[in-house]
């Protein structure tokens, strides 16, 4: 299939090694060993027991290099708040660092089996522990030894905890299986991590069309398979049979192109097929598509309790009170509470708790059934959505009365205070819960009051304007306040020099550079990405070698370790840029668009500096490079030339050669091309007439002409790529709609940098 940008950047291999049980005594013998590791607490928004806990520890790293293991936790943490599902269900996701002090720096096998062999806690090295028939990038531990300092996350258990082992590396690498690893700084890094946790937390495959890079994968020959992202079926046969991703199938998919059926994967070039064309599990880069991100969804939300405390249910209750459920709470969006009353359901769209007085009950026993849904539109699988829901059930009697409880309307937990709220939040207070009343929470922004007094404020629905607000909730005597950032991020783009250009439309021929740099007035991490064509939205991590150098687009792309970077096909593009800030506002995408043309022909013979007399040119390509012919320049059948800056005095004639390029350059006399086999003129400066007849596919663009232009019989008619040229005498034929006219917009031709 023919790939638009293709910016192919494979992560590391699924692993499966074997599970050992986490148990007190190995947690003791951790914490009394020399070198004890430290836990840190990076986000806790709940109970452990309640929660998906990830653990975080680092092997490599030491004890001067602890500040390099929290920097590099942090870049994956902040990496992560960005992609779906982890951005809108953060808040069910608690994040413990273990600082673990390694005597020696860096792990084994690093980058090659002949590589030092270290001695760290965690026992990590690339090459599957420096196995000869591994692959280089697989790294994988000991996992008796990370289950030890595991447990020393007071709470946890291997069933709602996750464990993600980083590195001290900057070589590219990871592994996914029960437990996640990557390298800690590489420049791709930040990335690996979330694509080896749709491994381990979510069970998904690889997307990859080989095992080894630069090896081709073969045949798929096995059955159907398990995996939810892989099949044999055709679209048809999805739709008939409601299997797979049928309910996704056609919609635009968040990695770029539609759902559809994409063949190759699990290793196999051929004889399986995925839904999208790239998504995070075959391309490092791209989000998760909406096939895995449901998956994702569905193993976070598995890993937590979705109704975190209710109303006990054991013993009957009386109708002279409260009922209630905590549930939990995504960013992004509230859960629905759903109450039932003897098999009806309540109309209208209650909040978490229900005041049984209101009901008029009949004297007798009820049944009364509060249902927590998850409305996500990550979710379309009917059983996904049941498995991220759960109920509560209670028996009223109206015979019994509910004594005083002493209870007063408070706050127990909240959205953290700690960090800026995005603009499209949902925010949450949880309060105590009186037996006799519904706590009211009073909201203001900025010191006006908003809502009505729920225990969810939807920021999203009030719109706030941009800047910095204040939020408040105030529940009895106890006032928490927010800092709402409503600001979007900012983008700026840096191209390498072009051709021209003209506002925000640029010509190459060749290679070109892209540098995008995020900026938000709140400081904090700014991911920034970009798309091209319309495609998925790509993670900017700087070339992938570096993420201090710029992203290389190239017609051919660059082979780096059997993968292609940066392949742009030639012609015409629209490239997106934006940023995502530290409170998960998205910035609003700007654009700009480039344009690649055909590089000029490989010169036989170059001239430099100052060429006495005219000059013809009857064979071969010529390239003048910032030359000075102080004479005419005549062009015979055939032969092509290259004027690349520099000057002409005279006129440039050419009849029937190969290729004719003015790239920058002046000419002070005439330019009179006829029937060349490929023609270019941009950014030129001609102090004459210009006459371009009968050739081949010609361009000009970006261009001064002083005298006349006239254009007839090319085929197609010349075009000038979206810079417009500046024609000071009359144009006429076919270059008649290039250029504005007398007086009109030049182009410029300088590097841009622009927001």
């Amino acid at each position: 299939m023919r790939r638009s940008a293709a910016l192919v950047l494979a992560a590391a291999v699924l692993y499966v090694p074997p599970v050992h049980p986490a148990n007190a005594a190995d947690a003791a013998a951790v914490a009394a060993a020399p070198g004890a590791a430290t836990v840190v607490p990076v986000q806790v928004t709940g109970a452990p027991a309640k929660r998906f806990n990830l653990v975080i520890m680092g092997d490599g790293y030491t004890e001067s290099e602890q500040a390099k293991f929290q920097a590099d936790v942090d870049r994956h943490l902040n990496v992560m708040w960005s992609i779906e599902p982890y951005k809108s269900y953060r808040a069910y996701i608690n994040v413990y660092r273990v600082d673990i002090v390694s005597g020696e720096s860096g792990i084994s096998c690093d980058p090659a089996l002949t590589s030092p062999r270290k001695t760290t806690p965690l026992s990590m090295g690339f090459w599957g522990q420096c196995n000869a028939s591994s692959v280089q990038r697989l790294i994988t531990m000991d996992n008796t030894a990370a289950t030890r300092y595991a447990n020393l996350v007071t709470g946890t258990t291997s069933a709602n905890r996750q464990i993600l082992a980083l590195a001290n590396s900057g070589t590219y690498g990871g592994a996914g299986g029960s437990y996640a690893t990557a390298s800690g700084s590489n420049s791709m890094s930040a990335l690996i991590s979330p694509h080896e946790l749709g491994h381990s937390l979510g069970g998904l495959q690889d997307e990859y069309d080989y095992y080894q890079r630069g090896v081709p994968g073969g045949a798929y020959t096995g059955p159907e398979p398990a995996s939810a992202h892989h099949t044999l079926l055709t679209e048809q046969q999805m739709l008939d049979q409601k299997k797979k991703w049928w309910r996704w199938l056609g919609e635009p998919s968040e990695s770029g192109g539609p759902i559809g059926r994409y063949e190759g994967g699990m290793y196999s070039t051929t004889g399986v097929w995925r839904p999208s064309r790239h998504s995070m599990m075959k391309t490092l880069g791209y989000y998760y598509d909406q096939v895995s991100r449901e998956v994702m969804a569905q193993r976070i939300t598995a890993k937590t309790t979705v109704i975190q405390d209710a109303t006990p249910s054991a013993a009957p209750v009386g109708a002279d009170r409260v009922l209630w459920v905590e549930p939990m709470r995504p960013n992004g969006h509230a859960l629905t509470v759903t109450w039932n009353v003897d098999g009806a359901d309540l109309p209208g769209g209650e909040p978490d708790a229900l005041d049984l007085r209101m009901l008029g009950l009949t004297p007798g026993t009820h049944t009364v059934k509060a249902t927590v849904t998850d409305p996500t539109n990550f979710v379309r699988d009917p059983a996904i959505r049941a498995a991220m829901s759960a109920s509560r059930s209670w028996t009223v009697d109206t015979s019994l009365t509910t004594p005083p409880d002493g209870v007063t309307p408070g706050i127990v937990s909240s959205t953290p205070v700690d960090r800026p709220l995005g603009r499209t939040d949902v925010v949450y207070v949880e309060t105590t819960h009186p037996a006799a009343s519904v706590p009211a929470v009073a909201w203001a922004l900025d010191g006006k009051r908003v809502g009505d007094g729920d225990s969810d404020l939807d920021l999203g629905a009030l719109k706030p304007a941009d800047g910095t607000h204040t939020l408040t909730a105030t529940v009895g005597g106890r006032t928490l306040t927010w800092t709402v950032d409503a600001t979007s991020p900012k983008t700026g783009y840096e191209l390498s020099r072009p051709l021209v250009r003209s506002g925000d439309t640029y010509v190459y021929n060749g290679p070109f550079t892209m540098k995008l740099t995020g900026t938000d007035d709140q400081g904090g991490y700014v991911v920034s990405e970009s798309r091209v064509d319309g495609d998925g939205w790509f993670n900017y991590f700087g070339w992938p070698t570096s993420s201090e150098l710029p992203w290389t687009f190239s017609e051919d792309g660059t082979v780096i370790d059997s993968l292609v970077y940066g392949k742009l096909p030639r012609g015409r593009h629209a490239i997106e840029y934006r940023s995502i800030d530290g409170a998960g506002n998205y910035g609003k995408a700007g654009s700009f668009t480039v344009t690649t043309i055909a590089p000029p022909p490989a010169c036989t013979r170059t001239l430099t500096g100052v060429q006495r007399g005219p000059l013809t040119i009857a064979d071969g390509v010529t390239c003048l490079d910032h030359a000075q012919v102080s004479g005419p320049v005549t062009v015979r059948a055939g032969a092509s030339v290259v004027v690349t800056g520099g000057r002409v005095d005279g006129a440039l004639i050419a009849s029937k050669a190969a290729s004719v390029q003015l790239l920058g350059a002046r000419v002070d006399g005439a330019l009179t091309v006829d029937r060349a086999g490929a023609l270019a003129v941009v950014g030129a400066d001609i102090r004459g007439a210009a006459l371009l007849t009968s050739n081949a596919a010609p361009i000009l663009s970006g261009t001064t002409v002083k005298g006349a232009l006239a254009c007839t019989g090319n085929t197609p008619a010349p075009v000038n790529l979206g810079v417009p040229n500046k024609i000071t005498g009359l144009s006429a034929g076919q270059c008649g709609k290039l250029a504005p006219g007398p007086g009109g917009k030049s182009y410029e031709a300088v590097e841009d940098v622009h927001e």
